[in-house]
């Protein structure tokens, strides 16, 4: 049966990805960021996943907001990496792992949840720049397949916490009744706290990022319990992306160990950060 190895909490600021793609990672700018990725990388090089399931958004680069689903899933053999306006990252494109995807859209139908299928996708930077945080150099080819989990954390009304922390433990279950010895990781992107319009531009709450980091581990349920309006005014309007990382958590065990984790202000006008946990399975 397939297995959940580990899970990542991870922003997914597009501009992290053009200091890697750009070899700007050692400017004074950028390195604190990621010499503060390092310790994880170093580990999750050493605890490699045969397929990641990498729960993001969108960002109106391949699904457009006339039709937004709230929940979906990629199917496809493959995903092109998508050109958000000036070029495509130069990065490998990302090779699916379709029976595991067909599995996880019944599974989760059947648990009461509906999920929109994309056949065919192409993935943004919410999907790549994680990627790249995990494997900074991928070659050719990028060292596992990927499920892409879509979320719709920008067109109101967005899922609640809560039903986002619930559709990871259903998630999780999903994983574990694959037939197939699998090794999955799951991520969670997005976040930390910013705002990038409005009167509020420029928002970052350190408190709210902090208290969320900490409890994520062992208190989900504290955060899932905070509704949207909640995240947006602690958080941002963007900011909302951090029910993303509550998929992750609750597609883990209750049963995990802090590996890693880092914060950083700013990654451009984002607060970012990273948390990575081991699943020591349930008892």
């Amino acid at each position: 049966m397939a297995e959940v190895i580990w899970g990542l909490g991870t922003s997914h600021v597009p501009s992290i990805g053009a200091a890697m793609d750009h070899g700007k990672t050692a400017d004074p700018y950028w390195k604190p960021l990621f010499d503060g990725y390092a310790p994880a990388r170093e580990w999750m090089a050493e605890h490699r996943p045969d397929v990641a399931v990498i729960i993001y958004n969108d960002h109106a680069n391949a699904v457009g907001l006339d039709l937004v689903p709230t929940f979906g899933i990629g199917t496809a053999e493959s995903y092109d990496v998508a050109d958000e306006g000036w070029g495509r990252r130069p990065v490998p494109p990302v090779i699916g792992a379709p029976e595991l995807s067909a599995h996880l859209v019944s599974a989760l139908m059947d648990d009461s949840f509906d999920i929109a299928t994309f056949h065919r996708l192409d993935v943004d930077h919410g999907l790549t720049v994680p990627l790249s945080v995990y494997c900074p150099d991928p070659g050719e080819a990028w060292p596992c397949a990927v499920v892409p989990v879509l979320v719709n954390v920008i067109q109101y009304p967005q899922p609640t916490a809560a039903r986002c922390y619930a559709l990871g433990q259903a998630l999780g279950r999903a994983i574990r009744s694959f037939p197939q010895d699998l090794k999955v990781a799951v991520f969670g992107t997005g976040g930390m706290s910013h705002q990038l319009a409005g009167a509020r531009a420029g928002l970052i709450n350190e408190d709210f990022d902090r208290m969320f980091l900490r409890s994520i581990e062992s208190e989900p349920e504290k955060l899932a319990a905070l509704t949207r309006e909640d995240y947006v005014r602690e958080a941002g309007t963007e900011g909302i992306e951090l029910i993303m990382w509550l998929i992750m958590r609750g597609a883990l065990s209750e049963r995990v160990t802090r590996i890693h984790d880092t914060y950083h202000v700013p990654a451009s006008n984002t607060a970012a950060a990273l948390a990575l946990f081991q699943d020591l399975g349930a008892e």
